[in-house]
């Protein structure tokens, strides 16, 4: 038996089998829904395609020793090595097509999956073509070493990034940029998302359709959410996953992966924090800012100073409740004054500056009381480079002394007014390179003037909004539940006084002629939308805010699932339509059915001595996460011992990314008397060209079926 398993007849019929899955899996790899028990074969594609890399190559070998008697010794291991790695090639083949589905998509995917085939192709040709004359077969073993390694480098790509053959002697030596180049983004945060992440989120292989490789992708965010909200560590995807415990399976990196250090960790939560800027410069951050504390000494001083250091006890005797000194950046010698709280301002206190007068390049002064101060000892200081005197009421002839610093590159005077005088002073300032004007009350002649004058500087005028009407923001709604049984109480709020607010419950848009004028709490008994807008005389009628409620209503006779949900989200199955839990506005939570490949059935069976009037759906809408309304509602009932519809529409789709949140679709049974109903909700087959997954199918997800 064992010598008919190596037979030669027996290896050569198996290859075709390796060839006809092959291309099964190519042919219809759209339509194939892989059990989970096959995604193992799959991922044994890394170990397996080195046996055929290595036998076939020793054949290629073989193939060059001077042709011998078919009947010779080398002949014989010639076939037996050719078979041996045709056949671990057809299965390599197979394997990696069933990896492919696992997150991997793009063009390097694309050149290494045909370069298999072709390596699988041609050594077929090969061994079974063995006819050909001597040089045809020495091209032909020659275009397959070369094919193999092809890829094999397109493979190595996809594992560990794009040029991972050559880099080492590709690579060049990067200049550390200066402090004051430096930005929180390229030059700290991704270098991180390179080392640690990049390998499973990058063209080629997007692990939760994220990728971080490029700008978009990182904007866009994953499958599961954002990938950063400005602010929100919570809800940014980044932020959860590298704070799970690594025992955790959604943990990241994956804990077979290099791990993020404790640093690292700091520095992407801070920048989250921070508000997750993609091209902000690192000086811009405050000096006493974690992150700017973190990773600031890793840069060279944007300006070298060759003054000494200030003594630590004159700066700590210089600190108190209204001032601060400190350092441009640690072990800096260059030195930032601040002042705080305009009551406690002490005029006198200035001049106790002038013991670091040679260290000092910053002092800020906002909204402190100067009027009438002599201000020209200033010009003693002789590296003072930022001035800020923003709110400061400050006379023409204080604004005379200024003029007269010569050190200054940076200079706001945002809500002084500035005289003619004033603006003449101003254009003799030669080193200033920035100018901060908000609020002057210089007219526009008066800004050309000081533009043509300093053209080397760059002026903020801000912005005039004195004929501006500015919108209202959205009323508050406040209810307890989303969920009730019987009645639920809604009030309605707005912080500004004298604003009106007008609100329907039915869904419609309200405005101030039709709608309901809200005077008191509002109780409703059935579920609904409501949306609510504010108007006031002199503003902008505000944008709508809107709210779902939904009454639990009764429960059924009976129900069963139809079509079974994506395993990840097959929350309790069926169980979980009529459990009267309101699913939370998280997808992942668990309580929520989703659907992508098929469309959400469900038949639930009725006592029709109840008498219903109506049949809700609750649904959620995240399009940052893919999770679109249904395309397509199809309802039927079953009464009088037959099947008959009662709804088929398309619910209004979405035209753009909003946040997180819960819809209701509500259907009339009013005069039928249904002894079972059939559900299906079908999700969009392919996201519209507006969005950032454009072309890539949607999904549905349902949490409730309320029965009133």
């Amino acid at each position: 038996m064992f010598k008919n398993f190596l037979s030669k007849a027996f290896l050569e019929n198996l290859v075709f089998v390796w060839l006809g899955f092959g291309l099964i899996f190519t042919l219809a790899e759209n339509q194939i829904v892989l059990p989970e028990w096959l995604q193992v074969m799959g991922r044994l594609h890394p170990m397996i395609l080195h046996f055929p890399i290595v036998l076939l190559l020793m054949a290629v070998v073989l193939s060059f020793i001077p042709k011998n008697e078919n009947t010779s010794p080398i002949k014989e291991l010639l076939d037996y090595v050719w078979l041996f790695g045709l056949n671990f090639a057809g299965i390599a083949v197979l394997a990696g097509l069933i990896l492919s589905q696992e997150d991997y998509s793009g063009d390097t995917l694309d050149l290494h999956k045909w370069s298999g085939w072709a390596v699988f192709l041609i050594s077929t040709g090969l061994y079974f073509i063995s006819n050909l004359s001597r040089s045809l077969y020495k091209i032909g073993t020659l275009t397959l070493t070369l094919v193999i390694l092809l890829a094999g480098h397109w493979g190595a790509s996809l594992t560990h990034g794009e040029d991972f053959l050559l880099a080492p002697i590709l690579k060049e030596t990067q200049s550390q940029p200066s402090l004051a180049d430096a930005e929180v983004f390229r030059d700290v945060v991704q270098p991180i998302l390179q080392s640690k992440c990049l390998s499973c989120h990058k063209e080629g292989k997007t692990k939760g359709d994220l990728r971080l490789d490029h700008l978009d992708g990182i904007r866009k965010g994953g499958k599961t959410g954002p990938f950063i909200l400005a602010g929100n560590t919570e809800k940014s995807l980044l932020t959860q996953r590298i704070h799970l415990p690594l025992e955790e399976k959604e943990h990241m990196p994956p804990k077979e992966k290099t791990q993020l250090t404790d640093e690292e960790i700091e520095i992407l939560t801070e920048w989250v924090k921070s508000g997750g800027s993609l091209d902000q410069k690192l000086v811009e951050l405050p000096s006493d800012e974690p992150l700017f504390e973190l990773v600031s000494q890793r840069f060279e001083p944007s300006t070298s100073y060759d003054f000494e250091f200030a003594d630590q006890s004159v700066i700590s005797s210089l600190n108190n409740h209204y001032r601060r000194v400190e350092p441009l950046y640690p072990e800096s010698p260059a030195l930032i004054v601040s002042y705080f709280g305009i009551s406690a301002f002490e005029p006198s206190s200035l001049e106790d500056l002038r013991i670091i007068q040679d260290q000092m390049i910053q002092l800020n002064l906002d909204k402190m009381p100067l009027k009438g101060l002599d201000l020209g000892f200033l010009q003693n200081f002789k590296n003072l480079s930022t001035l800020r005197l923003n709110f400061t009421d400050l006379e023409e002839s204080q604004i005379l002394q200024i003029g007269k610093i010569q050190s200054l590159t940076s200079l706001s005077l945002a809500g002084v007014k500035l005289s003619e005088g004033s603006i003449k002073a101003l254009q003799g300032l030669e080193n200033l390179q920035n100018l901060y004007l908000w609020q002057s009350g210089i007219n526009q002649d008066q800004q050309n003037l000081l533009q043509s004058s300093l053209p080397q500087v760059n002026i903020d005028f801000g912005f005039d909004d004195t004929a501006v009407i500015y919108p209202l923001n959205p009323p508050q709604i406040k209810q307890d539940k989303t969920l009730f049984e019987d009645s639920l109480e809604i009030t309605l709020s707005h912080p500004i006084k004298n604003v009106e607010v007008y609100y329907p419950l039915d869904g419609t848009m309200p405005d101030s002629l039709a709608g309901s004028l809200y005077q008191k709490p509002i109780w409703v008994k059935s579920s609904g939308k409501i949306l609510a807008k504010a108007y006031s005389k002199g503003w902008i009628s505000s944008p709508a805010n809107s709210a779902v409620f939904m009454k639990s209503g009764s429960s059924p006779l009976g129900y069963r699932l139809l079509t079974s949900p994506s395993p990840n989200y097959k929350g309790s199955g069926a169980t979980t339509l009529f459990d009267r839990v309101k699913g939370k506005n998280n997808h992942t939570s668990g309580e929520w059915l989703g659907y992508t490949s098929g469309p959400a059935s469900i038949e639930i069976d009725l006592d029709e001595s109840k008498g219903f009037e109506s049949i809700g759906i609750s649904l959620l809408y995240h399009e940052s996460a893919y999770i679109f309304p249904p395309e397509r509602v199809e309802i039927d009932i079953f009464e009088n011992g037959v099947w008959k519809k009662l709804v088929s529409e398309k619910p209004i789709q979405s035209t753009q990314i909003l946040e997180i949140r819960s819809e209701l679709l509500t259907y009339s049974l009013k005069e039928n008397s249904p002894q079972k109903i059939r559900i299906k909700l079908y999700p969009i087959k392919s996201l519209p060209g507006w969005h950032p997954g454009a072309g890539a199918p949607g999904w549905v997800f349902v949490d409730e079926i309320l029965l009133n």
